[in-house]
């Protein structure tokens, strides 16, 4: 019977192709659009995960997400220094500045200010140079990305790509100079802008002058300190915000998933492709099984069951549907192969392929049942009719 199955389901070439092509257009948008989705929302906390030392990060109370710098008073590293169950805190400033470019032009960057004696936060893989060449006159560290599209150089010859900053080269933050010591490798930021790594110290002299400078503090549980009770005690001695590294995660995920429109867009758009693709494959197979209803019949007729003939219905539901989810799955996987050194955001955690599978599971039991239900209701008559 699973023989006759596949040669009535096969026999149809042109509507077996149609069912496979809706299935597999489904299964493609249901994990390429939510793949771009997560390394998109995976972007807006990239910094906090590249910064992996510090058990705890406090701010002010005020800060909503990564982005959100609300600066305070460095006298407020002291404070929490002292507080009991702190092995060490260190000052980081974040901030965005302008930096003018050899040939004029400006651009946007994020600039981070480590600790002029540890280095704390810094880049944790270096492709040129050291972390400690930072100590070095107006050393600054660029990230591998942004000195090779942003942040690059003009070609002498028209027409010609752009020149990657080298080390040895020079930019100008706020009108000081600051000399590329090394390339970084780092994860993109949600607005992709190029990172720049310096001194605190010097940090403040290439940001705008401020009465409050210091951006974070990043502090490290002495060993066997419950990091949340230290975060309470922390809370209750300053009045700072105070955060584990995937607390601050989550709070800069809520915010972008409560305060943009970007889930709303997505999900548009998976839901469109799930449609499209329940009402492609769905008509596709019910009028294959229109089509097919005198064979059912004949086979009804010589003794079939029902239950027989659901077996069948459901072995051809399952064929087309691994297949169109297995090519849905791997055009998502090929697409983001291809894009993986672009600036587009692209994650496939196993969870995403548990739920496209889902959905095109889902998809075929809607066109099976729709089926399944002529099929039980067909009259072994029909077969004796012209």
């Amino acid at each position: 019977m699973n023989h006759i199955a596949l040669k009535m389901l096969m026999g149809d070439k042109g509507k077996y192709l149609g069912i496979i092509m809706g299935l597999t257009f489904a299964s493609l948008i249901m994990t390429q659009q939510p793949a771009i989705f997560v390394g998109l929302m995976a972007r807006s906390y990239s910094f906090i995960s590249d910064v992996a030392l510090p058990d705890i990060w406090v701010m002010d109370s005020k800060v909503q997400f990564i982005d959100d710098i609300k600066p305070m008073q460095e006298t407020e590293l002291y404070r929490v220094r002292g507080i009991s169950g702190v092995d060490w805190a260190m000052p980081m400033y974040k901030g965005l500045l302008k930096v003018r470019l050899a040939d004029g032009a400006f651009q946007t960057c994020n600039v981070i200010g480590l600790d002029d004696a540890t280095l704390i936060g810094g880049p944790a893989t270096m492709l040129k140079g050291t972390l400690a060449d930072l100590r070095q006159s107006d050393a600054v560290i660029v990230d591998i990305d942004g000195a090779k599209d942003k942040l690059s150089k003009p070609s002498p010859s028209a027409g010609q790509k752009n020149i990657p900053l080298q080390i040895g080269d020079s930019l100008e933050l706020n009108d000081h100079r600051g000399i590329i010591v090394g390339i970084a490798k780092v994860t993109r930021t949600f607005q992709s802008q190029p990172v720049i790594y310096t001194t605190y110290s010097r940090a403040k002299t290439y940001a705008p002058r401020e009465r409050r400078i210091l951006s974070f503090i990043l502090v490290k549980a002495k060993p066997n300190q419950d990091p949340y009770q230290l975060i309470e005690r922390i809370k209750a001695t300053t009045g700072l915000a105070a955060y584990t590294q995937q607390g601050f995660k989550e709070l800069t995920y809520n915010y972008f998933m409560k305060n943009t429109g970007i889930p709303i867009n997505f999900g548009i758009t998976i839901t469109l492709g799930f449609i499209i693709g329940t009402a492609i494959a769905g008509q596709t197979f019910y009028n294959f099984t229109l089509e097919n209803l005198r064979q059912f019949g004949v086979l009804k007729a010589m003794g079939a069951s029902n239950a027989q003939l659901l077996k069948m219905i459901l072995l051809q539901a399952v064929l087309v549907g691994s297949i169109g989810y297995g090519l849905g799955v791997g055009l998502a996987a090929l697409f983001g192969f291809a894009m993986r050194y672009s600036i587009m955001a692209f994650k496939l955690p196993w969870q995403l392929l548990v739920f496209s599978g889902l959905g095109v599971g889902f998809i075929c039991i809607i066109a099976a049942l729709i089926s399944i239900l002529k099929v039980i209701r067909l009259e072994p008559a029909i077969v004796f009719k012209n």
